[in-house]
């Protein structure tokens, strides 16, 4: 114990200096080190200097590039850190070295006090997050959205009070430019915020997402957190899984590969191996980098570095941080905000060129420089709805937020957008719309067909010979399996560690004969394991010790030399079909010979099995005797890989097997409502065709089963004209179901994919990560927007190039680093996430709609009828700025918080070309109907105050300033007189926006109760600016006859109550021309 200590703390004092190795050291195997499992074999390691020179770029090269235009501290920092790099030796010593290093036994892995013990010196394993740059938050917080304009706008005003106001300066002009600097600064606070909050969702990520490793911890393999590894762990590798950590290899299994595409940006594998194969540390491929992948095979390693001193760390410090790009619905918000500004820049030329070509000289008293510089100011904010950023924003987040209650993560903002215009989803079975907890439900015997518990009970009372027919099945379950028993101490049940299949596989062996009563018999020489392409896994084995008894699955016809390896194989049948020439005949003796009859007696089975949704696994095995293979041939060696290729053949089956996945309780619920919602629901799995079917078939995404069409029903050979035609509702050539293979859709043409895009029910069997990435980019490229969903490693490429990738929460961490989107629990929370995509959408275009009437157009009247009949401007600048950050914004947020409409999910998708955020018939509906209702009623109303209190309109229109009997208290109070009419005609405005077809009767407001205090609150808002004396002293506000607070009620009745009706037109005769314009 002394002495693991002392090596204990050398290893956290130790400096990681060159080790001088001799050559034959470097090179030296590794050895079996006693991990608890035997070491699998790699291929025999290329010589460095064979290997072809562009296999991958390095990660050197690309740090070395970019230190060479870099000068100053930065330019030193970045050479040292490359020189770190470059210096680094793990790859180079030997596994003992290392072990001695790191002060690690390896048979019992690190203590549970070492390891406390070297979190606390070294910390925890993660990435610093940058050093954010103050002063450039700073900027964007106080100049992003509206901000620049808002400044300059501001500055503007100033310079109109003075100099340019002077000899006498108007005090309406300061306390224009302090309210725009007010504005500005609150529009800072909450950019802070937001920034904030967005930054604390997105950091909390990490802590939503598993992130635990298998590592060997008081000698039991123990569920650890990655931020919890330290140095001298060892750690279990498994397929799907991201390297939590620098690992020097200590075992691999033959295609054990990484992608390393996150450092190096090169898409080609990188095979795992046991020795050094370069020089370089960021080269050899017996190092796993952290943040790479795992994507094929398995394999131990020693932590060898973590946190901010891996590979990983490094260079992210020595990398900027990369520009935040624009959402789409921030670009389509910047379009029409662009648009917008266009229109309020061209009107603000039409005025100053007016004013210089007309009022300049024909009224010079009427507008002077100071009061053109406020008219244009007013122009721009009367026609930005200055509201709208902050009704985004927070729309989005409170988007997020929700979603995240219903455990839906949303990895950026962005997808949000995409959500409610997805119309076809393409969807993984296995773990997606399954379980992912198979049984064995069937075992075939040739065809002879058992359950587990006969077959059991047949073994037991058969004689010698059937018997040893029959527990070959089991057997061979067993060895050729990646699963394994979980012995840690806290197991208080048996805990299966594996994927679904072989976890089912290795229950139906146990049931037989307890697993490790036949894997102690064996000795693992080569393994390969299963993956999406290949479709089968693959097991070399050799007896553990000589016994005079026959193991399972040995029997007594086997000729059996000296020395032999047993082959084993579990796979898909349709693959490992044409490797064999016999199967166990279940009567015991000699295996039958494979003919055209006998196979298609095992087909049957298949069919029968695949028909009822059961995944069909063939058993196979092979002795190889001593004649067969090579002497002194390296297991570790290409040679040796090529030889197992070979010998996979002329296998004997032992037995088929059918596992049941079953359904999770609500997917068909699930399909019915993406269905509903206008929703293709394919399925897109690497299972048999009619596995696939059945199970789709169950799940309600193949209607009918049994008028399916397959790839021969698509016409190689058809014209364009009957193509355009097709479509799942012709009559000619329905296009409703098909099912076609992986094989069978690289074999389309043109014409014939063409065809296939349009079925409504598509199931696509035997896929590879190719063929499914494929069909993602075959849709998107007839303007679908593909939604695909997913869990393991395969699906990894296609999550990445949908559209919205969503993965599962339990799924591979290669799935989850692809996807935009993770369900940590059911999938149907996607109809959640379905219904909320559209709902934000709806929402926002109800904000702007209810922003633009009283926020943009009838702010701009009174400047342009100022301008073009001389009528004194019956809104102040600002009270139009009171209207667009004050009394507007929160009924416009309210509109937010809106619950999705009756048949939101029974509507079509979005379309995303036509279906704009703003389009014309919003911008009609906005200006030509409520902004004209609007604008004359806010318009009478002043003009009447001003009749009834002795000026006429006569006296007002063509004035030019000349206004006989107007005084600037009448005046005053006129201008607030139009305010409150428009604060309270926006009231009808809200309730009318609320719903876009269904009537406020359908969709009441008790369903978004914060329209009430958000519509209490603007007013509350205007009364406190226009009743409090130091507002109306420096605002110019007045209070106004009570009157007034009640005529435009009936004003917001009747817009109300004129929407109404458009409604009940547009639900009746959709297709009339008031439903055509409608928004």
């Amino acid at each position: 114990m002394h002495s693991i200590e002392k090596l204990d703390t050398e290893a956290q004092t130790q400096p990681h200096v060159h080790t001088a190795v001799t050559e034959a050291s470097r090179h030296q195997p590794a050895g079996r080190h006693g991990l608890g499992i035997e070491r699998t074999l790699s291929r025999r390691e290329t010589p460095a200097a064979t290997r072809l020179p562009t296999e991958f770029k390095t990660v050197s090269i690309h740090v070395e590039t970019r230190t060479s235009v870099d000068a100053g501290k930065a330019g030193t920092a970045r050479r040292v850190a490359v020189k770190d790099l470059i210096s680094l030796d793990w790859h180079k010593i030997s596994v003992d070295e290392a072990f001695q290093r790191l002060g690690v036994s390896p048979k019992t892995g690190l203590e549970t006090v070492q390891a406390q013990r070297r979190l606390q010196v070294n910390g925890k394993n993660v990435i610093s997050p940058p050093k954010s740059n103050t002063l450039r938050k700073v900027l964007e917080w106080v100049l992003g959205g509206f901000g620049s304009l808002l400044l300059a706008a501001s500055i503007v005003c100033f310079i109109a009070w003075k100099p340019l106001g002077e000899p006498n300066p108007q005090a309406s002009n300061l306390a224009l430019a302090v309210v725009l600097l007010i504005v500005l600064l609150i529009q800072a606070i909450f950019n802070a915020w937001q920034d904030f909050s967005t930054s604390k969702v997105m950091s909390s990520i990490k802590g939503m997402l598993p992130s635990d490793v298998q590592a060997l911890r008081d000698s039991h393999q123990a569920k650890v957190a990655a931020a919890e590894l330290v140095t001298g762990d060892l750690v279990y590798i498994s397929m799907g899984e991201k390297i939590p950590a620098d690992l020097k290899l200590l075992e691999a299994s033959g295609d054990l590969q990484f992608d390393r595409s996150i450092l190096t940006g090169e898409s080609e594998p990188i095979v795992g191996r046991l020795e050094m194969t370069d020089e370089n540390f960021l080269e050899t491929r017996n190092i796993a980098l952290q943040g790479t992948h795992c994507i094929g095979g398995s394999g131990i390693g020693l932590v060898i570095q973590t946190g901010d001193r891996t590979v990983f760390g490094r260079i992210a410090k020595l990398s900027s941080m990369e520009p935040t790009r624009l959402t789409t619905l921030q670009r389509e918000i910047l379009r029409f905000v662009a648009i917008i500004a266009s229109l309020a820049t061209i009107v603000a030329v039409i005025i100053v060129i007016l004013w210089a070509a007309w009022l300049r000289r024909s009224f010079p008293n009427y507008i002077n420089v100071p009061t053109l510089l406020i008219d244009v100011v007013s122009v721009m904010v009367a026609f930005i709805p200055e509201g709208l950023p902050v009704a985004v924003t927070l729309s989005l987040a409170k988007l997020a937020n929700t979603l995240s209650k219903h455990k839906v993560l949303c990895k950026s903002l962005s997808i949000v957008e995409t959500l409610g215009s997805v119309n076809v989803l393409c969807s993984d079975k296995t773990g997606t719309l399954t379980q992912n907890i198979m049984h064995v439900e069937n075992i075939a015997i040739f065809d002879s067909v058992f359950e587990p518990e006969e077959l059991r009970s047949r073994i037991s009372t058969s004689d010698a010979d059937v018997k040893a027919s029959l527990a070959q099945v089991g057997a061979v379950a067993a060895i050729c399996n990646a699963a394994k028993y979980d012995d840690g101490p806290t197991s208080n049940e048996p805990v299966i560690i594996g994927d679904a299949t072989d976890a089912a596989a290795l229950r139906f062996s146990e049931f037989m004969t307890p697993v490790k009563t036949t894997r102690q018999a064996w000795r693992e020489v080569y393994r390969m394991s299963f993956n999406s392409k290949r479709k089968f896994m693959l097991m070399v084995s050799e007896l553990s010790s000589p016994s005079p008894e026959l193991i399972p699955p040995l029997t007594r016809w086997d000729h059996l030399s000296p020395s032999f390896f047993l082959l084993t194989v579990k796979g898909a049948p349709d693959v490992l079909l044409s490797r064999c020439s016999s199967i166990v005949s279940p009567k015991g003796g000699t295996p039958i010979p494979i003919t055209s009859a006998v196979r298609d007696r095992i087909l049957a089975v298949q069919e029968r099995w695949a028909r009822g949704g059961q995944r069909v696994l063939l058993l196979a095995r092979r002795i190889v005797n001593e004649d067969e293979m090579p002497k002194n041939i390296d297991r570790h060696s290409d040679e040796f890989a090529s030889l197992v290729e070979e010998w996979n053949d002329d296998l004997s089956i032992v037995g088929l097997i059918g596992l049941i996945d079953p359904l999770k309780p609500d997917i068909k619920h699930t399909v019915s409502v993406c269905r509903g919602a206008g929703i293709r629901f394919f399925i897109v799995t690497g299972d048999h065709p009619t596995t696939a079917v059945a199970i789709a078939g169950h799940a309600g995404i193949i209607t009918n089963t049994s008028l399916v069409h397959h790839v021969s029903d698509l016409d190689p050979d058809l014209s364009d004209e009957k193509l355009r035609h097709l479509s799942p509702e012709s009559d000619e050539h329905p296009l409703k179901s098909i099912v076609l293979t992986g094989s069978e859709l690289i074999r389309l043409n043109p014409t014939q994919m063409e065809q296939l895009c349009k079925y409504e029910e598509i199931v696509f069997a035997r896929t590879t990560p190719e063929q499914k990435l494929r069909i993602v980019n075959e849709f998107k490229g007839r303007g679908n927007v593909v939604a695909v969903t997913g869990d393991g490693v395969n699906d990894a490429p296609s999550l990445k190039a949908a559209d919205c990738g969503i993965a599962m929460g339990q799924g591979s961490d290669v799935a989850k680093e692809a996807a935009d989107m993770i369900l940590l629990e059911d999938f149907s929370a996607i109809v959640i996430a379905l219904e909320y995509g559209r709902l934000v959408f709806d929402n926002l275009k109800k904000t702007v709609l209810y922003l633009l009437p009283a926020g943009s157009f009838s702010e701009l009247m009174p400047i342009v009828l100022n301008i073009l009949i001389g009528v004194p401007q019956m809104l102040s600048n600002i009270q139009m700025i009171i209207i667009c950050v004050a009394t507007d914004v929160l009924p416009a947020l309210s509109l937010c918080l809106e619950q999705p409409e009756s048949g939101l999910l029974l509507r079509k998708p979005r379309d995303i070309k036509n279906d704009r955020l703003a389009d014309w018939r919003l911008l009609l509906h906005a200006y030509g109907f409520l902004g004209v209702i609007e604008s004359l009623c806010a318009m009478s109303m002043s003009f009447w105050y001003l009749q009834r209190n002795g000026v006429p309109f006569s006296n007002l229109a063509l004035g030019f300033g000349n206004w006989p009997g107007l005084d600037n208290e009448l005046y005053f109070r006129a201008q607030s007189v139009y305010f409150f009419t428009l604060v309270i005609m926006q009231w009808g405005n809200l309730f009318a926006t609320r719903g876009r077809k269904l009537s406020i009767l359908q969709h009441t407001p008790a369903s978004n109760w914060y329209v009430f205090p958000a519509a209490s609150m603007a007013l509350c808002i205007g009364i406190f600016f226009c009743y409090v004396p130091w507002f109306q002293k420096v605002f110019q506000t007045r209070p106004i006859p009570v009157e007034h607070f009640f005529i435009p009620v009936t004003f917001g009745i009747a817009i109300l109550i004129l929407d109404e009706m458009r409604k009940i037109v547009v639900r009746k005769y959709p297709k009339c021309i008031i439903g055509w314009l409608a928004w």
